[in-house]
């Protein structure tokens, strides 16, 4: 199937300026001999598209939305491989070209500078959209196993790589206990990975009556509700008073980060995954941080992209070994996507996740 009959314009959801966005027609761009084109089939919009159209990443013009994107290679560059136009595929949010020096260093999700790996909605236009762009095609673009559906695939580009990947960071030891501090979507799937990983004892912190029960389905022993106690203190008194190897930090506040570190023993290792969206500083909690001595790590990390982690995401969905789609609590059509959006800014009526599904 070739792309000859590529349209000249497409649809677009975008970020117009700080605190607005709207539908735009564009130009569909041509892919570069390295990259591809891609007609989306499946979409859904992250609470990180909230955060920068409130300005956490500074002005955008007229940038189309989104990185959470399925759909079907419709024109591919030439010297791409190992793939046809027509193939079914799914691209991580975080698209590294795999050629710079962070990426050779091994820091493909901080390619070229800082958080140069996150180009979607960020140094390009993403993939709320009916066509996207993908860079560095032959790394970035994963083949969609026939059993598994957009929807389940949908979840692998942001939500289960950056969930699974806060409690990868976290150095959890087997048998070793695990805070997970915030049960939204990427709280929910690094309770998920703490669990796959081997923790002992799965804590969850979260006030939603919706998401504590769902943190129990995703495999949380213990939900702590902030509103009801003190978190930390619940913490170590369901640990004989010595805290947790782990804490996950998933919501991106000070108050959350704060309790990570007086929640961590000595040795411990607190993951962050949270997007910390405004103000100047995150504080540290001095005399539980050891006064600067106390032994513990502080991981940060931008999920990791490629096909390679996309084909292991989609072997745990092959495999059952993860089940992602209670998280899907609206469904929209592409042409209501700012609807969509304005749920997931405001998580009225119980939204999790919408997806966005194109005709």
């Amino acid at each position: 199937r070739k792309g000859t009959h590529m349209p000249q314009t497409i649809n677009t959801f975008v970020m117009k300026k700080i605190g607005s966005v709207g539908m735009m027609e564009k130009p569909i761009a041509d892919p570069g001999p390295n990259d591809a084109i891609v007609k989306t089939t499946a979409a859904l919009v992250c609470t990180s598209d909230v955060h920068t159209v409130r300005g956490a990443i500074g002005e955008r013009t007229n940038m189309t939305l989104g990185h959470e994107a399925v759909g079907v290679i419709y024109k591919l560059g030439g010297a791409v491989k190992g793939f046809r136009e027509g193939d079914r595929v799914a691209v991580n949010a975080i698209t590294p070209c795999y050629q710079c020096e962070n990426c050779l260093r091994g820091y493909t999700s901080q390619c070229t500078e800082m958080l140069g790996g996150w180009k979607f909605a960020n140094v390009k236009d993403g993939n709320l959209a009916e066509y996207f762009h993908v860079n560095s095609a032959q790394a970035n673009l994963a083949t969609i196993p026939p059993s598994l559906t957009d929807e389940q695939v949908a979840y692998c580009t942001d939500m289960m790589s950056t969930g699974f990947m806060g409690a990868e960071h976290a150095n959890i030891p087997v048998g070793g206990a695990v805070a997970v501090f915030a049960q939204g979507p990427v709280g929910l799937m690094a309770t998920v990975g703490a669990r796959l990983l081997g923790a002992g004892l799965v804590i969850a912190v979260e006030v939603v009556p919706q998401r504590k029960k769902l943190a129990k389905e995703f495999g949380a022993d213990v939900v702590l509700d902030f509103k009801e106690q003190d978190p930390v203190r619940a913490i170590l008194d369901l640990t004989g008073g010595q805290g947790v190897d782990s804490s996950i930090e998933a919501l991106g506040a000070q108050e959350t980060f704060e309790a990570c570190v007086k929640a961590t023993r000595p040795g411990g290792t607190i993951s962050n995954i949270g997007y910390h969206g405004e103000g100047d500083y995150v504080q540290m909690p001095r005399k539980e941080w050891g006064v600067g001595m106390g032994d513990k790590v502080i991981r940060t990390g931008l999920c990791p992209g490629g096909a390679e982690r996309m084909k292991r995401l989609m072997r745990l969905l092959e495999t059952g070994r993860v089940n992602p789609l209670p998280l899907t609590t609206h469904r929209f059509s592409f042409s209501d996507v700012e609807q969509a959006f304005d749920l997931m800014r405001t998580k009225a009526d119980g939204m999790l996740k919408p997806l966005i599904t194109f005709t």
